[in-house]
């Protein structure tokens, strides 16, 4: 599992440990750590070209620490510094080793400021502007320094976050680096997992240096993580046992999304699925999957609200949201939540537009403040909230925050939507909580893609046609 943690907590850790070590230990620990990740991404060292953008603070004594060991394997550091209250030793200990200085107002031999000249002909620019109590944005001079690594095209590593983010809520309300690899020690930070932030950090090397941490606000699973919540059957399961999962979903208007919906949760861990909704769309289920049972009965969970439209039956739902089997609503049986009652069972899987809606709030406000706003309706309607996009963001009414990161964008095609309501409602009923259940069908749905895809553009059903491939991967993996 990844934990990310917040800037308070990191920093309580960090000043617990550095109390017990000799002065400047964990400082040579980050800075080795990106020294190394530095020279794995170039691929070598002797004659690299390096350029360290050196704010304040301590990102910046990272930054030069790590082109020290960089300058003493022959590499060429160039320092610009960004500002006068930069790391004094971390500057003597580079031009000790060998590396130089550059500003904007010394020329090289071509009559370029020496800084700019660096910039352009530099294998690597690291971001050592600001460190994670850093606030959105750049200031003028680093803008323009990293406007310049972009328009030469050279990539940036960024030390711990993307110089500009917001470390906390992932947003991005300002200009901000657009880092090919980021660099962060001890444990990930918020802006890691969710966007838009994490779009800007590229892949995230952690490097550990011993930090002792609490409990992680946010969480994203991995493979052994979900083999220890799947709900593998044994041999005394029978179909009921393993779950039976009730599907409204679909109509005359869109039957499409009644099969597509089934064949996501067929591809969960349920023994068996009633389908309820008009007959010439159970009978379309049935000739694509006639194992489907069609009609009501007893269930363990309901799955309601993929391409209902126009047939939506607002008292219907509300009847199941306050019974006591857990409830998941997509698309438009998004509709029919209220605000009322106690709907700790109930899981939402809204897209940013849904969200909106239901916040009274327009989407980009959504898009933008991802995090913000599914811990709102997760408050506000007392239900777990599956925020889809390319990170999906999971919000407990309790609090709890879980992230999904491994989805391919290629996924986002008509349909995947159905797939995954019908594959989260299969864990729903197959005994996992809210969270539980929308963190591993997030997780799966998203590995079947990326199986389906591997690199082209892909459909609902050959998602929903991985799935049972992406979970034996994950299961018998060791």
């Amino acid at each position: 599992m990844r934990r990310a943690h917040t800037v308070d907590q990191v920093r309580a850790a960090e000043a617990a440990l550095m109390a017990k070590l000799p002065e400047g230990t964990l400082m040579q620990r980050a800075a080795t750590g990106l020294a190394v990740a530095i020279s794995n991404f170039i691929g070598f060292t002797y004659g690299a070209r390096v350029v360290l953008l050196i704010g304040s603070g301590d990102n910046g004594g990272d930054a030069l620490y790590a082109g020290t060991h960089l300058a003493r394997r022959g590499a060429e550091v160039t320092a610009v510094l960004l500002s006068d209250k930069y790391h004094r030793e971390g500057l003597a200990a580079l031009l000790k080793a060998g590396g130089r200085v550059a500003d904007g107002g010394g020329a090289s031999a071509d009559g370029q400021p020496a800084a700019a000249r660096a910039i352009a002909v530099a294998d690597v620019v690291v971001d050592g502007i600001v460190g994670i109590g850093g606030r959105p944005g750049l200031k003028p001079e680093a803008l323009a320094a990293v406007k310049l690594a972009e328009e030469h095209q050279v990539p940036i590593i960024a030390v711990d976050i993307p110089s500009g983010v917001d470390v906390d809520t992932g947003e991005t309300p300002a200009e901000h680096v657009k880092a090919a690899l980021t660099v962060t020690f001890g444990t990930h930070k918020i802006c890691h997992l969710i966007d838009p932030a994490a779009a800007a950090c590229g892949p995230v090397h952690l490097v550990e240096i011993g930090l002792d941490l609490p409990p992680a606000p946010v969480e994203s699973l991995q493979d052994p993580d979900i083999r220890a919540l799947y709900p593998t059957p044994t041999g005394e399961s029978d179909k009921y046992s393993r779950g039976v999962l009730g599907l409204m979903a679909g109509s005359t208007q869109y039957p499409g999304a009644a099969v597509i919906a089934t064949s996501g949760a067929l591809a969960g861990p349920i023994g068996m699925l009633r389908y309820v909704g008009p007959d010439p769309v159970a009978e379309a289920v049935r000739a694509q999957h006639p194992e489907v049972v069609a009609g009501e009965g007893r269930v363990q969970a309901w799955a309601i609200g993929s391409g209902l439209g126009d047939e939506l039956d607002v008292d219907k739902i509300r009847e199941l949201l306050d019974a006591e089997e857990p409830v998941l609503l997509d698309a438009d049986g998004l509709k029919a939540l209220d605000d009322s009652g106690d709907r700790a069972n109930v899981l939402i899987t809204p897209h940013a537009g849904e969200l909106a809606r239901l916040l009274g709030v327009e989407r980009h406000e959504v898009e933008a403040e991802r995090l913000k706003h599914a811990r709102q309706a997760a408050e506000r309607f007392d239900v777990t909230v599956l925020l889809k996009g390319s990170t999906t963001v999971i919000a407990a009414p309790d609090g709890q925050i879980r992230v999904n990161t491994n989805a391919g964008a290629w996924l986002a095609t008509a349909g995947a939507g159905d797939v995954l309501a019908g594959l989260t409602g299969a864990f729903l009923a197959g005994g996992l909580t809210p969270i539980d259940a929308a963190a591993v069908g997030a997780y799966l749905h998203a590995a079947a893609a990326n199986l389906a895809s591997r690199g082209g553009p892909i459909t609902a059903m050959q998602v929903s046609a991985h799935v049972a491939e992406a979970t034996r991967q994950v299961l018998l993996e060791e």
